[in-house]
């Protein structure tokens, strides 16, 4: 199994996304980059701490090349907003890969790169080292499928989970 960190705005956003593609093992939304160890929800959203709400992807990629998810994450977000997701403004929103090493690095480059043929304008996803991963409290993960009528879920998270489902049918699970 394989991991990777991302954010790109609400992490109940790309939570849901992801966990409707066939190889992802483990989706873990959860709070890295930022300075204050244990934070809690209200306190990453007050935008003090420097953390991104982010999501833990563990996937097989025997069955979902690392290239497809890291594509996915650029589908289901705009890469190109700073500091935001739509309404969702700070930068505990902001678009970022965490690596792990120089390898990591270079393949979180690579996607950048393919995006940007894409997306027209400027990338703003930040590169940064990945640091200490906090998941996030219990009521966050899985927010989607526990709160399917919720207005956000509705407005917001269900029209990136449809941007997966069209653009990448061949990886949904069955």
């Amino acid at each position: 199994m394989q991991e990777i960190v991302l954010a790109g705005g609400c992490f109940w956003c790309l939570d849901a996304a992801y966990r409707v593609v066939d190889g992802v093992d483990d989706v873990v939304s959860g709070y890295t980059g930022g300075s204050v160890p244990h934070p809690s929800y209200e306190l990453v959203c007050t935008g003090s701490t420097g953390h991104a709400e982010a999501v833990k992807v563990v996937y097989d990629e025997e069955r979902l090349p690392t290239e497809v998810v890291l594509d996915m994450f650029f589908t289901m977000h705009d890469p190109r907003q700073l500091n935001r997701q739509g309404n969702d403004i700070g930068t505990q929103y902001r678009s970022a890969m965490f690596y792990r090493d120089d390898a990591e690095r270079e393949r979180f480059e690579a996607a950048i790169a393919r995006a940007g043929e894409w997306w027209p304008g400027e990338i703003v996803t930040t590169l940064e080292p990945l640091g200490e991963f906090y998941d996030a409290e219990d009521h966050h993960q899985d927010f989607f499928a526990k709160n399917p009528t919720q207005g956000y879920c509705l407005a917001v998270a269900a029209p990136k989970v449809n941007k997966i489902r069209a653009g990448f049918a061949e990886y949904l699970r069955g």
